[in-house]
């Protein structure tokens, strides 16, 4: 009963000296396991203990009491310690509870089987060399950029979207990386009908029968999470329905947890992972991809950009749609990817009209909604049978607010207008500023990029434009926000596409045009009017307090009282840093205080007596060091386990 006690009594005041002394949060399970470890060696080690100091039945009881104090606060000392590099070793977070692991152990097998496949791939593809901390010589060379490609591609749909996605980051990448992945392509099979039927009576909330009258079992498109079925509603309307996979979300989930323990991984290992940010492309991807298989945030993007009202986009019916299903109208033509026949039948000069047309839809989208579609491959242009362009796939989107589509269009209009210095700022308020930027040479620099892409026939298109200003602002140490990457790549992708309609057409030169134009309109006497009046609106409170406080700051003046408080530490924040450096130094100085104190007392000779073996000098620095331990413990404890940032 008595070591019952005594055990329970142990656990508790350990596991509140070391959440309020030290500040550490241990978690129950490894304090029950040390505080057994440590009881079941006490009893022993006391007997021993006191049968080395020569206590008797006749030993003096005050003595005896301090002397087991302060043995019963070394046995917690030792403990906390000991609970302290086990943290510190492995937290208490990261150790999963027993349920977790039992419920976990299916999850963790399917994880352990993809590991072992994406592994096998990269060893196959010759890139484990690559996952070191010492970088290869090679790391950039066009044969690893290759095998990246082809390990990505082997590894399946998740990670050939996520190598799709690198591909459009030109500021994080060599060239030879963007080129390769860009070639990137997943090719899929049809899911059967059978698997794809009860997702899409569960989408609906109803049997098919109580919806159309007609499905086609056959899909006209099958893409890597979702397939596409023609169909006619009970009311005779013709639309399409875009139903997800049915194992799509979970395998999706499953490589994306992978992809993101890989990233962590490599940031912690090697130098070009932190180098590009792997953790935050990672997470940026996965959110991505996460929205994509939310079909409710593609019908809200579809509303987005039809918003702009420039290009045709199949209106979609909200009741009929769900997470995994959409059910939309249908757009009767081709893809321009396959409309070659259809667009040799079209005159220039309509042609031409068309590809004007979409080049003014998409910087309508951009520069004024603000709203975009952001994968304007010939595949999601189609060329309807009225001879009309209509868009399709609305699961990337991008988006600007209003500042970044104001300083986008100042920049094309600087190129119009050739004025470096205006592209310049427009470049600074469109990017956050680096450390040590050097503002003439970027100035030169966007000089030479505007002279060069000014003219009526610009080198390489939009696309080396584009490709060329990420490589300067990169050159010159800022880091791209992705949704100006994803214009970038909108932009560069369209330049592609419109060369299927008139491959005389210059994106740039239509773009600039543009862009000018709506500068111009931001600039107009009305829209200034209407700009300073909602200015001028928010401005009238403080205006109307204005008169009331220049009199009260004469009055000071004139009285000779105004006086100016400048407080160095006014953020609370700082305050609680420079307290916590003074508790540390202070903890810190007693400790060392009391260690040497301690030692110093060990070491002297003579002295009275508490017992018959112990001397009050060794009593006293056994007892300093224990203290001396404790607050040095406890400063420890503060370094390693204070919040970060």
């Amino acid at each position: 009963m008595d070591v019952f006690i005594g055990a329970l009594i142990n656990i508790l005041v350990l596991i509140y000296l070391t959440r309020r002394l030290l500040g550490v949060p241990v978690g129950w399970g490894r304090v029950l396991i040390i505080a057994a470890l440590a009881n079941a060696t006490a009893w022993e080690t006391g007997d021993d203990l006191l049968t080395s100091l020569a206590v008797t039945a006749d030993s003096p009881p005050l003595p005896l009491l301090l002397i087991a104090v302060v043995a019963a606060g070394s046995v917690i000392t030792g403990q906390m310690i000991v609970l302290t590099v086990l943290e510190v070793i492995l937290p208490t977070s990261r150790v999963p509870s027993l349920s977790s692991v039992i419920t976990g152990i299916p999850g963790a097998l399917r994880r352990l089987r993809r590991y072992v496949v994406i592994w096998w791939i990269l060893l196959r593809r010759g890139l484990t060399a690559y996952l070191g901390p010492v970088p290869k010589a090679d790391v950039g060379s066009p044969r690893v950029a290759r095998s990246l490609r082809q390990a990505l591609t082997d590894a399946g749909v998740t990670f050939v979207k996520f190598g799709q996605m690198l591909a459009t980051r030109a500021d994080l990448l060599p060239p030879t990386f963007v080129r390769e992945l860009s070639t990137l392509h997943s090719q899929v099979d049809a899911e059967p009908w059978a698997d794809i039927r009860p997702v899409l009576e569960a989408g609906l909330g109803r049997p098919l029968s109580e919806v159309f009258d007609a499905v086609e079992e056959t899909p006209i498109a099958a893409a890597s999470v979702a397939q596409i079925h023609a169909a006619r509603l009970a009311d005779g309307t013709d639309v399409v329905v875009k139903v997800q996979r049915p194992r799509a979300r979970r395998q999706v989930t499953a490589d994306l947890d992978i992809l993101l323990r890989l990233a962590h991984g490599l940031e912690r290992r090697t130098v070009w992972a932190r180098q590009i940010g792997a953790v935050g492309l990672a997470e940026g991807f996965a959110a991505s991809l996460h929205e994509e298989l939310d079909y409710r945030v593609e019908v809200a993007n579809m509303r987005g950009v039809a918003a702009s009202g420039t290009l045709i986009v199949p209106q979609a019916f909200d009741e009929l749609s769900s997470e995994r299903v959409i059910v939309m109208e249908r757009v009767s033509g081709d893809p321009l990817s396959t409309a070659g026949d259809a667009l040799a039948s079209l005159p220039s000069e309509r042609r031409r009209a068309l590809a004007e047309e979409l080049v003014a839809g998409i910087v309508h989208q951009v520069f004024v909604t603000g709203v975009f579609h952001a994968d304007l491959h010939p595949g999601n242009v189609v060329l309807t049978d009225d001879g009309e362009l209509a868009l399709l796939d609305f699961g990337s989107v991008g988006r600007l607010d209003r500042p970044a589509r104001s300083a986008l269009a100042m920049l094309m209009y600087a190129v119009e207008r050739q004025d470096s210095l205006v592209a310049t700022d427009a470049v600074l308020d469109l990017m956050d500023r680096p450390p040590g930027l050097d503002d003439r040479a970027l100035e030169r620099d966007i000089g030479g990029l505007v002279m060069r892409f000014s003219g009526d026939s610009a080198p390489g298109g939009a696309a080396a434009m584009f490709a060329e200003l990420l490589d300067l602002v990169v050159r010159h140490g800022f880091r791209v926000p992705p949704q100006l990457a994803a214009v970038f790549r909108t932009l560069g992708t369209l330049d592609g596409t419109l060369r299927l309609l008139d491959p005389r057409i210059d994106l740039v030169s239509v773009a600039r045009a543009k862009g000018a134009e709506l500068a111009h309109e931001l600039a107009s006497p009305e829209k200034m009017r209407e700009q300073a009046s909602h200015q001028l609106a928010a401005l009238l409170p403080l205006l109307a307090r204005m008169p009331r406080r220049m009199s009260r700051i004469a009055e000071h003046l004139e009285d000779g009282t105004l006086a100016v408080n400048v407080r160095g530490f006014a953020d609370p924040d700082e305050r609680r840093f420079l307290a916590g450096i003074g508790q540390q130094l202070n903890l810190t100085l007693i400790a060392s205080v009391l260690g040497l104190g301690g030692l110093f007392l060990l070491t002297r000779d003579g002295g009275p007596l508490m017992l018959p073996t112990v001397p009050l000098w060794v009593f006293l620095g056994v007892t300093c060091l224990f203290l001396a331990f404790t607050l040095g413990a406890r400063v420890l404890a503060t370094i390693f386990f204070q919040p970060r940032g």
